[in-house]
C-alpha cells in the first residue's frame, strides 16, 4: 500500500498530494479539483479531521461566518474584490464575461448540466457526475439558462 509523500489522480479528474499511510490520506494534504478548486486538510486514516476549501478564484469557504450570497450580500466575490461595474453593465456571474451556455443547458457553477440527461460536464466538456432528483430540481429552479436573455452593455460612440 501506498505510504509517504506522494501524489493521487481519481479517475475524475481530481488529484490528491499529500502525506499517505497504509493506502490512506493521513497527515497534511491537498485535493485539487477540476474546477481549480483546492481543499487543504489534515487527514486521519482517510477522513478530513480539519480542512478549508479555496475556490478557484481565491474565496475561502467558512462554515461558521459564511456570508457569500447569502441574501444579505448578494454580490459575486469578484464584485467583493473589485467593485461593481458601472451603471447598466449587468454581472450575472462570478466571471465576467459569463461563460457562453449550450443550447438547452444549464450553468451550474462549475460546469453546464443537460436537463435531458441529467449529466453535469465541466466547462471543457468533461463528464463531472450525474445530478440526482434534488441537485436536478435545484438547478432548474436557481441557475443560469441558456436560453436566458442579457443585456448587453454597449459603451456610447
Amino acid at each position: 500500500r501506498m505510504e509517504g509523500y506522494g501524489y493521487y489522480a481519481l479517475p475524475s479528474g481530481t488529484e490528491y498530494r499529500g502525506s499517505l499511510w497504509d493506502g490512506m490520506f493521513h497527515g497534511h494534504g491537498e485535493l485539487r479539483f477540476p474546477s481549480g478548486g483546492r481543499y487543504r486538510a489534515v487527514w486521519e486514516r482517510g477522513v478530513p479531521t480539519q480542512g478549508k476549501y479555496t475556490f478557484a478564484d481565491g474565496l475561502e469557504y467558512d462554515d461558521k461566518k459564511w456570508h457569500y450570497c447569502d441574501g444579505y450580500d448578494r454580490r459575486f466575490y469578484t464584485e467583493i474584490c473589485s467593485g461593481f461595474q458601472p451603471p447598466g453593465v449587468p454581472q450575472l456571474t462570478n466571471q465576467d464575461p459569463p461563460k457562453i451556455i449550450p443550447e438547452g443547458c444549464y450553468d451550474c457553477g462549475d460546469g453546464f448540466y443537460n436537463p435531458k440527461t441529467r449529466v453535469v460536464v465541466d466547462y471543457k466538456n468533461r463528464f463531472l457526475r450525474n445530478a440526482g432528483d434534488d441537485e436536478h430540481e435545484w438547478i432548474i429552479r436557481t441557475c443560469r439558462k441558456a436560453w436566458d436573455v442579457a443585456i448587453e452593455h454597449k459603451p456610447k460612440p
